[in-house]
């Protein structure tokens, strides 16, 4: 019958330390590029939809004159 000891310590304090900013800096670049994908989408639409009306009132203005 084999025994097996448990370690009592597995991992070094530093070794958890750098597990958590890892994780750290994992959880916020996600969030950040949550964040920019939908703030640049909506730049970039709103910006499209802004020069599509100028081309509109221009093209009106022009048939009107």
């Amino acid at each position: 019958m084999a025994t097996f000891k448990i370690p009592e310590n597995m991992f070094e304090f530093s070794q958890y330390l750098g597990f958590l900013l890892f994780l750290t800096v994992l959880t916020i670049g996600f969030w950040l590029m949550f964040f920019l994908v939908g703030f640049v989408s909506y730049w970039v639409g709103g910006a499209t939809w802004e020069a599509y009306k100028e081309k509109r009132a221009k093209k009106k203005h022009e048939q009107s004159v």
